[in-house]
């Protein structure tokens, strides 16, 4: 690589703090389920999720190239060199945030409304690229986890219909085993969504600074963060684990592996369609389609309230700050 300046480096750093964080603050998401139906242990959960992480993070490139070039209009902030450090202080604050408080939150939409903020504090709405947040940053906001709770209940139904007539220890016996491979589906979707979006955003910077020509992912860039994350994923988020493995309902293995499935395969489309959803969301909206099969009142609408609040609250908040971060950034530059 050739020598960079130091405020790129400072850039690329923060960025990859970000992705750790991305991958401590996710890993209750991809493991909490196999974890709570006994059919790994944590630690056996963790080392599948952190390797699956990290293939997953190599494969592809439409989520990175929509965070690089389908927030922001790159022309129009080819001289802001500190706008991209903004929006990452903006998500890595509410990560940072809702990680101590054990809220499940989503850092894709942290990233995504620092990234707004900062824009729209540099140069108003002529640096925003509208059409592209609507279609793949807010329609999946409300789309994804009403798929994620729709897939995940009849993903349930489904396996509870298959099930009929099979003896209860051999039916969770043969749905722990298949977890096993659900899970890794699960890590390893996560990793080809999650790791990207840091991977967009390291490309922006670099095209900012005139380091690379065009917005596409430099193999050194995917190498990096696809390390970065897995070596979050291996820290852990064990507040997370346990809000999203006890706190909803009481799971079965035959939940955990609905729950699994239907993740997996809404998050696999959105990553096709380039479209940075929240693994978060999705996961979540699933334990409560998959819960909701047994019955309503089984299910903690009261834990589930609180989550839809923070889901809300992340893009606004987390572009406030990326916002207040830009002025701040402006003062000391």
């Amino acid at each position: 690589m050739p020598e960079m300046p130091l405020l790129l480096v400072v850039i690329i750093f923060v960025a990859l703090v970000f992705d750790y964080t991305n991958g401590a603050h996710d890993t209750g998401n991809v493991v909490a389920t196999v974890i709570a139906t006994r059919s790994l242990t944590p630690k056996q959960a963790v080392a599948i999720a952190a390797v699956l992480n990290f293939l997953g993070a190599m494969v592809g490139d439409k989520v990175a190239l929509t965070v690089g070039k389908g927030i922001v209009n790159t022309a129009a902030i080819m001289d802001c060199h500190t706008l991209v450090l903004a929006a990452l202080l903006g998500a890595i604050f509410w990560n940072l945030l809702t990680w101590v408080l054990g809220l499940p939150s989503s850092s894709s939409h942290a990233l995504v409304g620092g990234l707004i903020g900062a824009g729209w504090a540099y140069g108003g709405r002529a640096t925003l690229e509208f059409s592209s947040i609507f279609w793949k940053v807010i329609l999946p906001i409300f789309l994804s986890p009403l798929c994620g709770f729709l897939v995940g209940y009849g993903a349930t139904l489904a396996l509870a219909w298959m099930s009929v007539g099979a003896r209860p220890k051999s039916a969770n016996r043969l749905f722990r085993r298949l977890q096993v491979i659900s899970s890794s589906i699960m890590a390893f979707s996560h990793g080809m969504n999650d790791a990207q979006k840091t991977m967009g955003i390291i490309t922006l910077a670099l095209f900012i600074f005139g380091r690379i020509p065009s917005i596409a992912v430099p193999l050194w860039v995917k190498i990096f963060c696809a390390i970065v994350m897995m070596l979050g994923t291996v820290t852990g988020g064990w507040k997370i684990v346990k809000t999203m493995s006890s706190k909803f309902f009481t799971m079965e293995p035959i939940h955990g592996l609905a729950i699994q499935t239907a993740s997996a395969a809404v998050i696999e489309g959105a990553t096709v369609l380039g479209a940075p959803i929240s693994t978060t969301h999705v996961i979540s909206a699933s334990v409560l389609g998959s819960g909701s099969v047994r019955s309503l009142a089984t299910v903690r609408w009261g834990v589930a309230g609180r989550m839809v609040i923070a889901w809300f609250l992340t893009l606004p908040a987390a572009a406030l700050v990326g916002a207040l971060m830009f002025r701040l950034l402006q003062w000391v530059f």
